[in-house]
């Protein structure tokens, strides 16, 4: 008789927190692996001695409760398994049941959950953070050539100031270097060139050593000081058919995010690759002048792309604040090469023509005559 009380409670168990123990299942079968590589990870940083402070404070994070997390979690994991085990095998399974087996394991993670449970976003950020940390460590040892940036002060305004910058995903053979200097009184460079002639290249080396040098790692670069800047940039802008959003329009709500950026105290390094496309010279060059003006004035700094030469006279608007340089390309034996080096100025040539030929693209003058709006554009 005992015994069949406590089946018949056992059943009734089952019936009354089955699906709770189904939904139990259904969570934790997913992250049952990753808790094994949490609770290794969570032990390998428990076991070493850091002497930064900041390392030292998350490690104070991890300390709760007297139990290492590295335990809890592995603890966690023995339960979860142990639960699934009991449901596993089809034989075994309706002893174990009988047994309240299941219950146990249940009403053990149930426990974990509201004692231990509170505590694992503290664990989960000192782990992504040491992760992060890990990753920009192993940068600067994989690349010992380069130098680590110098931070300055924000109180002399902004700064990007950069000696021989090049690429950090470029090879060292391959890279070609170029000077960048961005700060109070050289706030704009307005860069005209050709296809191909490293434009957008550059703009991407700024941004990406930017980025790298306040994340606290080195950069690719001989020399480079920065001070803290919210980075803006507007570039690979592209149309969504899904979205029913022409190239015009897509590019203006980047602009806009933009600027809307340089709302906040803190200066933008802005980043406009071929602003404004998808829209007339005219309207461009309105657009275009109206951004960089709004930007400049709440104390951005920032770098220009363009293959419109109108634009390049917006530089006459800032005085000595901004300057027009540009980049070139040489045709040698039917070849275009470049060298891909800054140089001071507007871009004399353009190689589009030139390109479509390389094309196989045949190229025929256009008449004055029948065509009056080229002969105006000529004038």
């Amino acid at each position: 008789a005992p015994i069949c009380v406590a089946i018949i409670i056992q059943v009734c168990l089952l019936f009354c927190i089955g699906s709770r123990i189904r939904e139990l299942l259904n969570q934790t079968d997913e992250v049952r692996d990753g808790l094994s590589v949490l609770s290794d990870v969570l032990s390998l940083i428990e076991r070493r001695e850091f002497h930064s402070p900041h390392l030292t404070t998350i490690i104070t994070a991890l300390q709760t409760d007297g139990v290492p997390p590295s335990r809890s979690i592995a603890q966690l994991r023995r339960n979860i398994q142990g639960l699934n085990n009991c449901f596993r095998n089809q034989f075994s399974a309706p002893l174990t049941i009988l047994l309240g087996i299941p219950f146990h394991y249940m009403f053990a993670i149930e426990r974990w959950l509201q004692r231990v449970g509170p505590h694992c976003p503290e664990w989960l950020a000192a782990v992504g953070e040491f992760e992060a940390l890990c990753s920009l460590a192993g940068y600067a040892y994989e690349h010992p050539e380069d130098p680590f940036p110098e931070i300055a002060d924000p109180v002399e305004g902004p700064r990007f100031e950069g000696t021989e910058l090049g690429h950090p995903l470029i090879p060292l053979d391959q890279v070609v270097r170029n000077d960048v200097t961005l700060n109070s009184e050289h706030r704009l460079l307005m860069i005209s060139g050709s296809n191909m002639s490293g434009k957008s290249t550059l703009m991407r080396t700024v941004g990406t050593n930017f980025v790298l040098a306040l994340a606290g790692a080195p950069v690719r670069a001989t020399r480079l000081t920065v001070t803290p800047m919210q980075a803006g940039t507007a570039m690979r802008v592209q149309d969504s058919l899904q979205q029913g959003a022409s190239l015009f329009y897509q590019s203006v709500a980047r602009l806009s995010a933009v600027v809307h950026l340089a709302d906040a105290p803190e200066p933008v390094l802005f980043l406009l690759d071929e602003i404004l496309q998808g829209t007339n010279s005219h309207d461009r060059r309105i657009g275009a002048q109206s951004v960089i003006e709004t930007l400049i004035e709440r104390g951005g700094i920032g770098i220009v792309t363009t293959h419109d030469l109108a634009l390049t006279e917006i530089t006459s608007l800032f005085g000595s604040q901004a300057k027009n340089v540009h980049f070139e390309d040489q045709l040698i034996d039917g070849k275009m090469t470049f060298d891909y080096r800054m140089r001071p100025g507007i871009v004399e040539h353009s190689n589009a023509l030139e390109l479509m030929k390389m094309m196989g693209i045949e190229l025929k003058a256009l008449d004055p005559e029948q065509n009056p709006e080229s002969a105006d554009l000529k004038q």
